[in-house]
């Protein structure tokens, strides 16, 4: 019988340092929703500019890729700030700014590579700020902080849950091939609590039936799960372990917001159909 001490290294984490940190953020995020709701976006500049530039990186180190790292920086502070006072129209004007400028941007340093280096650039773009300004789009909304934490909770719970399942009952290897350590006993255990925590969030905090938030909650999980595994593709085909090294326990603010970047997008359009905004 394997020892109990043992079973963390199971889900591939140093658990103390994972959960110091998980809570550490955890205060961060909530301090700026409850204090005035509109810090919240400042909490997701700074983590759009750490996430581009742990990508970048990610990507410079695992292909010897060069992507436009100014313009994605700059591009990216612009999707997340004018999504806030002009909503999708000033993200999707940001965006495809973002990307003219990219192409004449890297025109600087000549025709080799040119095409690979503004490609990943605008997968950059698109994966890591145009993704993340979803959870702008949710929490300017009269009742946004209900939606950002509705979305979160979610996300939470959906990360407790798969982790408790797949550490006790984990058996059946969801993805051997992109993520061995992930299992289909731990996608369980993440949609019961997904879709629990989306039933209490859409009926208490937004005023939803609370069928209507089990569903959002269960699709949310399909996207966290699916989300991880993007990842874990991106850093197979890169040949990296971690995105970075900045949270200890994590890895980089990339490998913690992996869940979370398609999710946003996805709990954005389920909260605009299930709890239209008023």
């Amino acid at each position: 019988m394997v020892p109990s001490a043992s079973r963390p290294s199971r889900a591939g984490r140093d658990l103390a340092a994972a959960i110091a940190v998980g809570v550490a953020l955890g205060v961060v995020i909530l301090s700026s929703l409850l204090f005035q709701r509109h810090f919240f976006i400042g909490v997701l500049a700074v983590a759009t500019a750490v996430g581009t530039w742990e990508l970048a990186g990610a990507l410079r180190r695992g292909a010897g890729i060069e992507v436009p790292i100014t313009v994605l920086l700059v591009g990216g502070q612009a999707m997340v700030w004018l999504s806030w006072p002009f909503g999708l129209r000033g993200l999707a004007i940001s965006f495809v700014l973002t990307a003219l400028a990219m192409l004449i941007w890297r025109m600087r340093t000549g025709a080799v590579h040119y095409v690979r280096d503004v490609t990943a650039g605008m997968f950059t773009a698109a994966y890591v700020p145009l993704f993340c300004s979803f959870a702008t789009l949710m929490v300017v909304a009269d009742d946004g902080l209900g939606r950002v934490l509705t979305f979160l909770i979610c996300g939470v719970a959906s990360d407790i849950g798969g982790y408790a399942a797949g550490v006790f009952l984990g058996r059946h290897p969801m993805a051997p091939m992109i993520s061995p350590k992930k299992s289909w006993e731990g996608f369980a255990g993440s949609q019961v609590a997904g879709m629990l925590a989306g039933a209490l969030s859409v009926h208490f905090l937004l005023g939803g039936a609370w069928w209507w938030g089990a569903l959002t909650g269960a699709l949310l999980v399909v996207s966290a799960t699916l989300g991880d595994l993007v990842e874990s593709m991106i850093k197979r085909d890169l040949g990296i372990k971690d995105m970075g090294t900045l949270l200890p326990g994590h890895g980089g603010l990339m490998d913690r917001l992996d869940s979370l970047l398609p999710t946003a997008v996805v709990a954005w359009l389920l909260l605009s159909i299930v709890v239209p905004v008023q």
